[in-house]
C-alpha cells in the first residue's frame, strides 16, 4: 500500500452514470496499489432502522431506503469486492425487524460484513443478531489492508442487567436520542484486549481501517455520539502510519483528525439527525462539521440523506459526498495541514446557511 501514494488513479469509472441513478447513501472505496491487480472497491451502507408495525407491515420509508441502497450497490461499476453494513439494521431489535432487514441485505450480490448497532443489540443483547450474522467483533485482511470491526455500543453491566424490568424497556431507553436515561457506549476491556492482540501481528506500515457504529471519539454526550473508552482504542491505533475510523450512528457528515487517526462519518438510509447544539448540561467536543442539517423535512423524505464514494488511494480517506436537497462536497485529507478538510466549505464565510424551509 505504501507504493500507492505515488500511484493515485481515478478510483471510480462511470461515477457519473451511477450518480444519475443513485439516490441513497452508499459508499465505494478503491485502494490504488502500484500493482493494479490489487486495486479493489467496497461499498458501505448504514443505519436502515427497519421498523415493524404489525404482521407483515413495516415502516415503508425505512424499507424503501434500504431497498434502494441494495439495488444501487448491485449496479456499481467497478463491482465492489465486498459490502460493509454499518449497524442499526433494526429499530427495536426484534426478530421480525432483523429477519426483514436480512432478507433485503441477502439481495446484495457480494459478501457482506456486518457492524452491530445499539438498535440491533439492546433487546436481547445481540443474541438473535449473532444467529443471523455471526460474531460481534472480528478482523480480516484484504489485499494488503487490515480491517477491524468492533462492537462499540456496549455499556455498564449495572445499566444493562439490573436497571430495567424488561428487555423491551431497556431497548426503548437506549433507542432514544436525547434521553437522560441512556448510558454512554463503550468497547469494553474484553474487546480492547482482543484488539491489542489482533494488532500485534500487523506491520505498522499496513493501512488499518476500523469500523464501528458509534464514533471512536467523544463528540456529544447528550445524544450518545460518544464512546466512553475512545482514548484507549485511539492509543492502540496511534502506532500505525495510516489509520482510519469509519462510523455510522450519527446520521450526518462529520470529520476529524486526532493524531494519526482520521475519522469519517457516513450517511444513513433512514433519516438525518440535525447537528448537535452545545447544551450546557451535555458535554460537547464537536469535530469538524460540514453544512448544518436540520431534522428531515416531512415533505422531502430523503432530505439531508445522501451517499458517498470513499477514496483510500493515498492511504487516507477522501469522502465524496453526493447530497440530495443540498450541495455535493468533498472531504479529503490535506497532507499540508495534516487533517481532513472540506474543500468547499472550510472557510466560515463560504458555508451555506442551515436548512430552515419547514
Amino acid at each position: 500500500m505504501t507504493n500507492s501514494r505515488s500511484n493515485r488513479r481515478d478510483f471510480i469509472k462511470g461515477a457519473g452514470a451511477l450518480a444519475a441513478v443513485s439516490a441513497l447513501p452508499l459508499s465505494t472505496v478503491e485502494l490504488a496499489f502500484a500493482d493494479s491487480t490489487k486495486n479493489f472497491t467496497f461499498a458501505y451502507i448504514s443505519d436502515a432502522h427497519i421498523q415493524h408495525i404489525k404482521g407483515s407491515e413495516f415502516v415503508r420509508n425505512w424499507d424503501r431506503g434500504l431497498i434502494r441502497a441494495v439495488a444501487e450497490t448491485n449496479l456499481l461499476q467497478p463491482k465492489p469486492d465486498f459490502v460493509m453494513f454499518g449497524g442499526d439494521l433494526a429499530q427495536l431489535g426484534t426478530k421480525a425487524e432483523l429477519d426483514h432487514g436480512k432478507a433485503m441485505l441477502d439481495r446484495l450480490q457480494y459478501k457482506t460484513h456486518m457492524v452491530m448497532g445499539e438498535h440491533d443489540y439492546y433487546l436481547d443483547l445481540g443474541a438473535y443478531w449473532s444467529e443471523l450474522f455471526g460474531p460481534h467483533y472480528y478482523s480480516f485482511d484484504h489485499k494488503g489492508v487490515h480491517f477491524v470491526v468492533l462492537n462499540s455500543i456496549i455499556t455498564y453491566d449495572e445499566w444493562t442487567h439490573e436497571r430495567w424490568p424488561t428487555p423491551e424497556q431497556r431497548m426503548l431507553e437506549m433507542a432514544g436520542l436525547d434521553n437522560p436515561n441512556g448510558s454512554p457506549f463503550m468497547v469494553g476491556e474484553k474487546q480492547r484486549q482482543w484488539l491489542a492482540k489482533d494488532l500485534e501481528g500487523v506491520a505498522k506500515t499496513t493501512p488499518v481501517v476500523l469500523f464501528s457504529h458509534s464514533p471512536i471519539q467523544k463528540i456529544y454526550k447528550g445524544w450518545n455520539f460518544w464512546t466512553e473508552d475512545a482514548e484507549e482504542i485511539q492509543a492502540l491505533l496511534q502506532p500505525f502510519a495510516d489509520a482510519t475510523v469509519v462510523y455510522g450512528h450519527v446520521h450526518q457528515i462529520q470529520y476529524n483528525q486526532i493524531g494519526n487517526i482520521s475519522f469519517h462519518a457516513v450517511m444513513a438510509t433512514a433519516w438525518p439527525w440535525p447537528y448537535p447544539q452545545s447544551y450546557v448540561q451535555a458535554e460537547s467536543l464537536l469535530p469538524k462539521l460540514t453544512v448544518p442539517m436540520n431534522r428531515a423535512d416531512p415533505f422531502f423524505e430523503r432530505d439531508a440523506t445522501g451517499w458517498q464514494f470513499i477514496d483510500l488511494a493515498s492511504g487516507r480517506v477522501a469522502m465524496e459526498y453526493n447530497l440530495y436537497n443540498n450541495t455535493n462536497r468533498r472531504v479529503a485529507f490535506n497532507p499540508t495541514t495534516g487533517q481532513p478538510e472540506d474543500s468547499a466549505y472550510q472557510a466560515v464565510g463560504s458555508r451555506i446557511a442551515p436548512q430552515t424551509h419547514y
